[in-house]
């Protein structure tokens, strides 16, 4: 398709926030993305998109190369582990070494966290103000406008204090004005670079990453007036004890045993006002890109890395209940000249199809384990993959799960526990493991099954080749013929 510009590739705009659950960006929910809700009024908004991992940087390097992390082998996070537990195999395919390699001028701003070097111009990127934390620009930025390095919080706040652990912030309103924040000044640095780029005649990529709404949860007071708090729903599973889920689940869950309901309301309106925050962001993007007359050949894409449990069975952040709060992550897709917009899609995606996605637009492949979604975006296509399949390798203590999506169907394999299996069209909730039920045996052995032709189809030895008898207690095995499926 040839674009207005002349040119027969589109540009590319990729945002990703980071820790932020995909009920955010429903038109229909409590948190107010205007700027998302006019994109996904013009594109497509994904309502099932599932992360390959819900760990920051496992699921970044998933989203650059479109491999599972046991492929890629970023499985924890970056900094937080030694380099033999966690390093990106070298020289893998990623959709910006493809899209430069096809013509494009590539830009990142923002938070990075997919590998220790920070090399960008390695990974693709022509200009580049990645961080892994705020640096000294951005701390000289504040000081421009006067204030402190770090926030000054108001109240409401709240910080969590246990034996022997480091004080840890929650939550916080600051009275700082919004240009101060992160993201503002990210997305400042970024408008440097669509501004040369609008004129250059080539065509161009940019993604922008935000740290926000990663805890804690601290927000200029004007995004927290948004929201009050007292009208705050809980979510349905707020009350569940987790009775016959495994036993760290309940660990985690008393982390936070003295937050009152009330507190989990202020949190949860505090992360709300930062993804509209990070909404004001995407807006001011999108009309740099407009006001250039480039927006109806730009391809728009949003998402997130991983969400965050938000009270979810009395849960807050991420970790090792693997719920869809944690797992399902906004995908909103725009391209006026290329897709038809409206359209809400209701099938199986993952946040690393996009990196297939991106790369076929340069006529490429990244032979990964990713889907091009165009057929789906163009409606020439209704479904896109067969099953949505995920893994945790833990985050510094080591917890290994493989997570699977057929239909309605969900099944976590815990390697340190009993199995879940979940029926989310009767229990979106996840309330009810019906694991142990005999009624639901057969539906386990095939969501086991699935699981089984993953780790064949991608190669994932360490799970095909436990087969000695420490591991042998699996409701079926990895030779099961039912395993030799492939998915997607």
């Amino acid at each position: 398709m040839t674009q207005g510009h002349g040119r027969a590739q589109p540009n590319v705009l990729v945002v990703m926030s980071d820790q932020q659950q995909a009920a955010t960006v429903d038109p229909a929910g409590p948190c107010r993305t205007p700027h998302l809700d006019r994109l996904a009024a013009r594109g497509v908004r994904f309502e099932r998109c599932y992360t390959p991992s819900p760990v920051c940087s496992p699921a970044r390097a998933s989203f650059m190369t479109g491999l599972l992390p046991h492929r890629h082998g970023m499985v924890d996070v970056e900094h937080a582990v030694p380099a033999y537990r966690a390093d990106l195999v070298a020289d893998l395919p990623m959709w910006s070494r493809t899209l430069r390699e096809a013509g494009y001028h590539t830009g990142y701003y923002g938070k990075w966290h997919v590998e220790r070097t920070y090399d960008m111009d390695a990974f693709g990127f022509d200009r580049s103000g990645a961080y892994r934390e705020p640096g000294d620009d951005y701390l000289a930025h504040r000081a421009a406008l006067g204030l402190d390095p770090t926030p000054v919080v108001s109240e409401p706040s709240r910080t969590v204090t246990q034996p022997g652990y480091r004080d840890l912030p929650l939550y916080g309103v600051t009275d700082e004005p919004p240009e101060s924040t992160l993201e503002h000044f990210t997305v400042s640095n970024a408008l440097t670079f669509l501004d040369d780029a609008v004129t250059r005649n080539e065509p161009w990529a940019l993604m922008v990453s935000t740290k926000a709404p990663h805890e804690p949860y601290v927000v200029p007071r004007p995004f927290f007036d948004l929201y009050d708090p007292a009208k705050i729903e809980l979510p349905a599973s707020f009350d569940d004890d987790l009775a016959d889920r495994p036993a760290i689940y309940r660990r985690q869950q008393s982390v936070w045993a003295d937050l009152s309901a009330d507190e989990f309301r202020t949190a949860t309106a505090c992360y709300y006002a930062l993804c509209s925050l990070v909404d004001e962001q995407v807006g001011r993007l999108v009309q740099r890109i407009e006001d250039a007359g480039q927006l109806d050949d730009t391809i728009v894409v949003y998402t997130s890395d991983h969400g965050d449990l938000m009270g979810a069975h009395r849960l807050l952040l991420k970790g090792v209940p693997a719920f869809d709060e944690v797992y399902r992550v906004p995908l909103v897709v725009s391209w006026p000249n290329g897709i038809a917009g409206g359209r809400v899609v209701d099938e199986l995606v993952q946040s690393h199809d996009v990196a297939e996605t991106l790369a076929a637009l340069a006529g490429s492949t990244l032979g990964a384990h990713a889907v091009d979604l165009m057929p789906v975006l163009r409606g020439e296509s209704a479904t896109a993959r067969e099953a949505a399949v995920a893994e945790l390798h833990g985050q510094r203590f080591s917890y290994t799960q493989r997570v699977v999506w057929q239909d309605h169907d969900k099944y976590v394999f815990n390697a340190f526990d009993y199995d879940e299996l979940y029926d989310l069209a009767d229990d979106p909730g996840e309330r009810v493991n019906l694991a142990t039920d005999p009624a639901y045996r057969d539906r386990l052995e095939r969501m086991t099954a699935l699981m089984w032709a993953t780790a064949a189809e991608t190669d994932d030895a360490t799970m095909t080749g436990a087969q000695d008898g420490t591991y042998r207690y699996l409701s079926l095995g990895p030779q099961s013929a039912s395993a030799e499926r492939k998915i997607p």
